[in-house]
């Protein structure tokens, strides 16, 4: 394959990156209370006040780690609007509990009100790399300190007790290994560590080491499939959620693993992530009728529980774009390349929008756009952006160490 096809590529997802960046610019931010708007309609305009605290967290380290990274979005309002956003975080997200443990809340008011706690960790995964990218920007040592006890707490929730979530265990509830857990782990590890000494690397390479096994457990069925729940000690579960597929989660899991791999040069675990966690999920995952990835499948074919099962969503498409492109530039195998080129496509020519920028999210499965709103409790300034920057961040070392064929 041509240079020229990379370069091509590579042009359009910085000139989608740009768009991204400027319409939640222009349309999230919240002058009045601080924090940003995600509920945000087609044209921009705010159609819920709500502010779901992980999303803050995204929109936080987005701007933060586009500021401190690409010269281009080195700019002031990006800057002041990552501090804002870390400011109305740090007053708002966190609700005190009686134990003595921070939880941070689901959602808040527009002006910072508790509105909704989950009981779950993925608030305060975002909560800790919102502080800690913040923290790189600005030098502020006592908000890296805080991201770090923040993590303290979760290791305890995960590994120790988590009756601090608030989540009784029933009787009829069997414990579950969702990948979900040890993949955001593994994510704020390599965030916390990313770029420090080798005392921060050392303090979190048991973690590490424990969140890369949990993840392994989902290869089930002789090595045929990734499932999504698995059982504490890593055997199948019965019933529709140990049957459960998510190749989006799959796709996202493979790049963390790539990324593991490649700090320590373990082919094997770059082989595995390359075969079994984005292979796999690719083959079962692409609907080989209309193209795209569907959200969720059942390993035995029967209909997921789950009703949008079958629609396709952006961000596992920004997951398979990131895998592939990062598994063919460790690899240089071109099949890798032509499946990072398929995606490419396919979400190149159905999610962004030439008329009111952005991207959609949430397509049928023919590819029409079921919701044509830009953000929600789920979809922010998060899967579409850091997927461009990784992209564009891959295509511009392989341009620049490629000679003009590939």
């Amino acid at each position: 394959m041509s240079v020229v096809k990379l370069e091509e590529c590579r042009e359009r997802i910085r000139s989608q990156l740009d768009n991204v960046v400027d319409f939640w610019l222009k349309y999230s931010h919240d002058t009045v209370h601080g924090g940003f708007f995600t509920c945000i309609g087609r044209d921009g305009s705010v159609y819920d006040e709500l502010k779901y605290v992980w999303l803050q967290g995204r929109q936080v380290w987005m701007y933060s780690r586009l500021y401190r990274t690409m010269e281009r979005f080195h700019k002031p309002e990006i800057l002041e609007a990552a501090k804002a956003g870390g400011a109305f975080l740090r007053k708002f997200a966190r609700v005190s509990r009686t134990s003595g443990q921070w939880k941070c809340a689901f959602c808040l008011t527009r002006d910072g009100k508790a509105v909704k706690v989950q009981r779950t960790i993925f608030s305060e995964c975002f909560y800790i790399m919102a502080m800690d990218e913040l923290s790189r920007v600005t030098g502020d040592q006592e908000m890296q300190l805080e991201a770090e006890q923040m993590m303290e707490q979760l290791i305890h929730w995960v590994r120790v007790d988590s009756s601090g979530l608030g989540r009784p265990q029933l009787p009829g509830d069997v414990p579950a290994n969702s990948m979900a857990v040890p993949m955001m782990l593994l994510c704020l590890v390599q965030q916390l560590t990313g770029g420090r000494g080798p005392e921060v690397v050392q303090k979190y390479k048991e973690l590490e080491q424990w969140c890369v096994q949990q993840i392994l457990h989902h290869i089930q069925r002789d090595g045929t499939a990734i499932l999504e729940n698995v059982s504490v000690d890593g055997k199948e579960l019965p019933g529709c959620s140990g049957r459960l597929q998510n190749p989006g989660h799959a796709l996202e899991a493979g790049w963390f693993l790539l990324q593991y791999g490649a700090e320590r040069t373990d082919e094997k675990i770059q082989s595995t992530a390359i075969n079994k966690f984005i292979e796999l999920p690719y083959q079962c995952g692409w609907d080989k009728t209309h193209g795209g990835l569907f959200y969720f499948l059942d390993v035995d074919g029967h209909c997921p529980t789950q009703l949008e099962w079958n629609m396709k969503l952006w961000w596992p498409h920004c997951e398979a774009l990131i895998a592939f492109l990062m598994a063919y530039s460790q690899t240089r195998k071109p099949e890798l390349l032509e499946r990072f080129l398929q995606v490419y496509e396919y979400t190149f020519s159905h999610f962004p929008d030439a008329n009111g920028g952005e991207w959609f999210g949430y397509l049928t499965q023919e590819g029409k756009v079921a919701l044509d709103f830009k953000g929600g409790p789920f979809k922010g300034f998060f899967h579409v952006p850091r997927c461009l920057y990784m992209c564009e961040r891959i295509l511009d070392d392989l341009l620049a160490n490629e000679d003009r064929t590939l």
